[in-house]
């Protein structure tokens, strides 16, 4: 498999970490609800997933891909929360569906 590539940098990205553990999230409200950072507010942890954390080298963006077909927890999990602080998958949120 071809490594991502930065269309920026014209470069390839480079694995940064695996494992790397994250939570995406889901509206809190019934309304519409847009997504990104800058409406964390409206989005409360849902999934929690394992991927792989690569960033360019030119231009220091980063990106998450081979995460797996299934989370590793979902909300209505009983162990949830605990799941989601014993991987640290608090440390980035994607809010988007």
């Amino acid at each position: 498999m071809l490594k991502p590539i930065c269309v920026s940098c014209q470069r390839f990205f480079r694995p940064k970490k695996t494992g790397y553990y994250f939570t995406e999230g889901m509206p809190a409200t019934n309304s519409e609800t847009p997504p990104g950072k800058e409406f964390d507010h409206l989005w409360r942890p849902y999934k929690v997933w394992c991927g792989d954390l690569w960033e360019c080298q030119g231009c220091g963006i980063e990106i998450v891909v081979g995460a797996g077909s299934r989370a590793i927890a979902e909300l209505h999990h009983v162990d949830f929360t605990e799941v989601r602080k014993k991987l640290h998958a608090d440390q980035f949120n994607v809010n988007d569906c």
